[in-house]
Formats: C-alpha cells, sequence, structure tokens
C-alpha cells in the first residue's frame, strides 16, 4: 500500500507536468500565429475600406438609396437639415448676425494685411463660408479669412511680385495660391493623408502663431501711427513721420475695443459686446472722419471699396507663368497651416459639444471651399479661432450661422460699401492690434517647458524663426526641430529593468516603482522602442550588455548566490523589426550564451514574431518565446 508522502509527491508531479503541458501549449500559441497580412494586403484593406465608405461602389442595394448616401457623405448638410427646425435657426440667425458684425471690419482689415484692396476680405466671407456649410463636419467653426494665414500670402507672395508696383499681378499670383492651397487640402482629404498636418507640433504651431503676432503688430504700427516714410536720417521726427490725429483715433477705438472684450470675459451675458464693437469702432470713426473732414487733415482712409457680388476669377489664375513652382510650394505651406489652424478650432468646440468631427472631411471641405473661392476673386479661407468663439457663445445650433454671415456680408457688399468710403486706416489697424493678443499663449508655453524640453525648443524655434528671418524659416526651423526629436528618440531608444510588483502578477520599471522586486539569477529587460531596426540595433545591443555586465558586477559586489543565468527580453512595445534589428538579438544570444545565460523572448508582436521565425532565430533561442514574463519566469522555475 503506497504511502501518503509517495501519493503527495506524485500528486506534486503531476501538477508540475500539467503546469508544463499548459505552458508549452501556450508557447505554440505564440509561435503558430497566422501570417500577419502584408504590404499589398493592407493596400487592398484600404481599397476595401474606401469601396466600403464611397455608397456608389458598393452596388449590393438600390440605385436611389446609393445616390442618396452618397450625397449625405459628401454634403453633410443633407443629414442635419432634415431635423432642422425653427428654434434652431433662431439661434443660428442671432449667432450669424452677430458674427457679421465682427466679421465685416475684421475681413476688411485681414484684406489690407494680405496687401489686397479690401473688398477681397468681404469677398472671401461670402463664398467660402457657404461651400464650407455644404461639404463641412463642425456646427460652430466661423470660416473666412484670418490674421496669420494674410500674413503668410503677404509675405510671401511679395517676394514675386510687388503688390504696390504691380497690384494686378500680384492679385493674381494670389488666387493661384489659393487654388493649389485648396488642391492640396482636398487631395489630404481624399487620400487620407491628415498625418502631413501633424508634421507641425502643437508646440510648433504655439511658437508660429506668438511670432506671426508680433510681427503683425509691428506692421500694424505703421496704420496705427500713420507713419508715411522712412527717411535716411537718424533723429526720431525725421524717421517717424506720424500723424498725431491717426494715433489718436486708433488708440481711442483700440482702447474700446479691449475694454469691451475684458467685459465680455467677465460676464459672460455680455458676449455680444465685444463682437460689434469693431463694427461700432467702424461706424463711429468713419462718422467722425467725415464730420470733421479729417482725412483733410492727414488721416489715412479706405477710399474706395468696390462693392457688388464676387466677380469670378478663373481666367486670372496662373498656370503658365515662370512662377508656378514658387506658388506651389507657398500653396502647400499654406494649406497645412490652413488646416492646422481649423482643425484644432473645429476639435476644441467639437469636445466640448460632444461629438466626432471627421478630419478627413474637414479637409476635402477646406480644399474645395478654397478652390471655388479661387475662382470668385476669394484668397484663403480658413477657421478662425477668434470668430469661432463668438459663434460659440452667441449659441449657434448649426453651420447655418455661416450662412447668415455670409448673406449679411453680401448685403454689405451690395448696399454698404459706399458708406466705407471714410473709414480711417487706423480703425483696421485697431481692430487687428486688438484681435493679436488672443494668438500669444504664454501659458501654453509655459506648460510646454515644464513638460517638454525638446518641445519647448521647437515652439522657440518656429518664434524666433518668424521673429527674426522669416516665416518659411520660421517653418523650417520648428520642423527640423520636431523630426530631429523623433530621430533622435528613434536611434537612441531606452531600455528599463523590470522587477515584481508585490502581491501583484505585474512587472514594473525598478526605479519608477523602487518596491519592484527582482528574482534571482534573472535579469527581466524592456525594450523602450517600437521599431527595431538598422538606425538603433547597435545603440540597443550595447545598451542590453551593458546592463548585463553591470548587473554582474552588483551581484558581485554583493556576494549574491546566484549571478545572472536567464535575461528575459520583454519586447511588447515593439512594432516591427528588421534584419538589422534580428541580427543584434542574435548577437545578444551569442553573446549570452558564451556566458552560459540564456536569452527568452516575451509578449511579441505579430508581424516581429512572424519575422523572428522566418529568419529561423526562434530555435536558434531553444524556442524560448513566451506570452508574458509571468510565463516566461514560471517555465524557468518549473
Amino acid at each position: 500500500m503506497a504511502s501518503p508522502l509517495n501519493n503527495t509527491t506524485t500528486s506534486d508531479q503531476e501538477m508540475a507536468d500539467l503546469e508544463r503541458h499548459d505552458y508549452v501549449e501556450r508557447v505554440q500559441w505564440v509561435l503558430n500565429t497566422p501570417k500577419p497580412p502584408g504590404l499589398s494586403q493592407e493596400l487592398i484593406g484600404t481599397a476595401v475600406s474606401w469601396r466600403n465608405k464611397v455608397p456608389f461602389l458598393n452596388m449590393q442595394s438600390g440605385l436611389k438609396h446609393e445616390l442618396f448616401s452618397m450625397l449625405k457623405a459628401t454634403f453633410p448638410i443633407l443629414s442635419w437639415c432634415q431635423n432642422y427646425n425653427p428654434n434652431q435657426f433662431k439661434h443660428d440667425l442671432l449667432a450669424g448676425l452677430t458674427l457679421a458684425s465682427l466679421c465685416i471690419p475684421q475681413s476688411i482689415g485681414y484684406a489690407t494685411l494680405a496687401k489686397l484692396d479690401p473688398q477681397y476680405g468681404l469677398y472671401t466671407s461670402v463664398v467660402p463660408p457657404l461651400i464650407y456649410t455644404l461639404m463641412g463636419t463642425s456646427r460652430e467653426i466661423a470660416i473666412g479669412p484670418v490674421a496669420v494665414i494674410s500674413l503668410l500670402l503677404s509675405s510671401m507672395v511679395q517676394k514675386l511680385e510687388d503688390p504696390m508696383a504691380n497690384p494686378i499681378a500680384y492679385h493674381k499670383l494670389v488666387l493661384t495660391v489659393t487654388f493649389f492651397a485648396g488642391t492640396f487640402q482636398a487631395a489630404f482629404g481624399l487620400f487620407r493623408s491628415g498625418f502631413l498636418i501633424d508634421f507641425l507640433s502643437h508646440a510648433a504651431i504655439v511658437g508660429f502663431m506668438a511670432g506671426a503676432a508680433i510681427v503683425i503688430g509691428l506692421q500694424q504700427l505703421k496704420g496705427l501711427l500713420g507713419i508715411t516714410h522712412f527717411t535716411n536720417k537718424t533723429d526720431v521726427v525725421s524717421v517717424l513721420k506720424w500723424n498725431p490725429y491717426n494715433f489718436l483715433l486708433g488708440c481711442s477705438f483700440l482702447i474700446f475695443i479691449l475694454i469691451t472684450r475684458f467685459l465680455g470675459r467677465k460676464n459672460k451675458k455680455l458676449f455680444w459686446l465685444p463682437a460689434i464693437a469693431p463694427l461700432v469702432s467702424v461706424v463711429l470713426a468713419t462718422l467722425i472722419v467725415f464730420l470733421t473732414k479729417a482725412d483733410k487733415h492727414g488721416v489715412d482712409i479706405v477710399k474706395h471699396i468696390k462693392g457688388g457680388l464676387n466677380p469670378s476669377s478663373v481666367d486670372q489664375l496662373q498656370f503658365n507663368g515662370p512662377h508656378v513652382g514658387e506658388l506651389a510650394k507657398i500653396g502647400l505651406i499654406v494649406a497645412i497651416i490652413a488646416l492646422t489652424e481649423a482643425i484644432a478650432v473645429g476639435r476644441s468646440f467639437a469636445a466640448i459639444k460632444g461629438y466626432h468631427l471627421d478630419g478627413n472631411k474637414e479637409m476635402v471641405a477646406m480644399g474645395f471651399m478654397n478652390i471655388i473661392g479661387s475662382f470668385t476673386s476669394c484668397y484663403v479661407a480658413t477657421g478662425s479661432f477668434s470668430r469661432t468663439a463668438v459663434n460659440f457663445s452667441a449659441g449657434c445650433e448649426t453651420a447655418m450661422s455661416n450662412i447668415v454671415m455670409a448673406v449679411t456680408v453680401f448685403i454689405s457688399l451690395e448696399l454698404l460699401t459706399k458708406l466705407l468710403y471714410y473709414t480711417p486706416v487706423a480703425i483696421l489697424a485697431s481692430i487687428i492690434l486688438s484681435a493679436l493678443p488672443g494668438l500669444i499663449d504664454v501659458n501654453e508655453a509655459c506648460n510646454i517647458w515644464k513638460v517638454d524640453k525638446l518641445d519647448f525648443l521647437a515652439c522657440i524655434g518656429a518664434f524666433l524663426g518668424v521673429l527674426f528671418a522669416t516665416v518659411e524659416i520660421g517653418l523650417l526651423m520648428a520642423v527640423t526641430i520636431s523630426f530631429a526629436k523623433i530621430i533622435v528618440v528613434s536611434i537612441r531608444p531606452g531600455t528599463e529593468t523590470l522587477g515584481k510588483l508585490p502581491e501583484t502578477d505585474a512587472f514594473g520599471d525598478v526605479n519608477q516603482y523602487p518596491m519592484a522586486v527582482k528574482t534571482p539569477g534573472v535579469l527581466i529587460m524592456r525594450l523602450k522602442s517600437a521599431l527595431l531596426c538598422f538606425a538603433n540595433a547597435n545603440f540597443v545591443r550595447e545598451r542590453i550588455m551593458k546592463w548585463v555586465i553591470e548587473e554582474e558586477k552588483d551581484s558581485k559586489l554583493r556576494n549574491a548566490e546566484k549571478t545572472i543565468q536567464i535575461v528575459i527580453l520583454d519586447i511588447s512595445n515593439l512594432m516591427d523589426i528588421d534584419t538589422s534589428g534580428i541580427a543584434s538579438l542574435e548577437e545578444l544570444h551569442k553573446n549570452f550564451d558564451s556566458n552560459g545565460m540564456k536569452l527568452a523572448i516575451a509578449n511579441p508582436r505579430w508581424q516581429v514574431i512572424h519575422k523572428l521565425k522566418l529568419a529561423n532565430f526562434v530555435p536558434k533561442i531553444g524556442g524560448r518565446v513566451f506570452l508574458s514574463i509571468g510565463e516566461a519566469m514560471a517555465s524557468f522555475s518549473i
């Protein structure tokens, strides 16, 4: 008869055999995964997804239903207008009128900033908002000219054509840039290439906007002070021949606009006050100049503004001139900046309202509104943060507020342009200056400094580049620094030593979690990189070897019973690997094997384990590939 001790021993052995069988089975789960999709399959998958997204390519339902689905996908207005009600229109009407009161003076000011005649700013506030309402997905965004885009156009296009010497040729180049910008934007959306705008990081945009705001402000001082020209003389009086009446008029209304903005922020019910302040300023300043004949005393006025509906400009686009390549380059830069600003604005307010903004549809909508805008005497339009905030505060329900605004601006073009003859240039400068503080976000720059010093370097690079060089140099510096950051992180990825967290099955970095316990004789390391490739493979291999040598020295100094016998490499973060990465793992295995250590791999991803099997790396390490670190630890302890 068997003794109880023998029964217990047999039972323990059976349990161990069962556990070993389970581990072996789970190892086979890792090793016997199906073949992952290759590049051709991913491309085919993308095409299939497009087929499903574009209704007329999917011929499984009725033609009428497909056609309507296609129209709704292209024109989102067909979806929300079905449930549109009078109460929503009441809110949109109020928001649209409030928006127009801010848009009209700003559009005139931004057109002058772009070195265009004032009516082109008004044209840009008519057609693009109407097209966006048909195709866009944001309910709050206000479309029209903005300060930064106006600065971009004037700073880059004037290098090709002088707006003062040849304004007609300059205007044609701006229209052509608008066409190219719209084409690029539409292409980004149609080919789902929105990731391109991410090359301009948030930090870079913060720095760029701040630098652009200061440049715009310095430019507008000429209009505010009424400076007519500069001389070669060095005395202040000769250098700054300014008109005190311009300065008095401009500063008075600048203070008035800033006070109304302060009151609007203090009391949310007074949101309409800062919205109508620019229009009130224009009306009052125009009356003052007309009644006092201030234009006879040196006050600069706008003079003639051409009225009427947007004229066609198709025949003005320049595709055969000597500057086509430069215009396309400018169009690409403007397209990216305009999209970055618009999508950031749209997503901010969509998050507040709790709905999803389709980035690709936004790009297509922005693209087509600028393409059609270039045919109708408009320059590049995008979403304005300040006007969108006013639209939101005014209680807009849908994009119908853009239609109300566009109709109001059109009525103004038809009936009111002659009344703006005596509008002083100083008042337009004060309106632009009043909008600039919103572009300089000092708090966000401080947060970027606290969180990520390399991000702050991109921010300050863009800021200084725009301020002391050119807009292009500022953008190039920001993108270069951002790419340098990516390259540095990619080619010098970190590694971390892991230990078991007490009373859990989790493993964590021993530096992050000091309570984590290391297992004697076992070194667990995690690779902090998504890619192990030719650029970082040698660095990773050397870093791991350095850690192993240091751990060995520490073990000897502590007189530990066990030196390192097993190195478990957690590659859960690793999404892909190339032949150089596999070669570095093979070298690690050879070095460990020659020093009496074993290498094990834990938690490999699909693509990674597939390539390791193809390279016959798994048999070389004795099949020591596990689902998790815990499985690897348990398998060695059995």
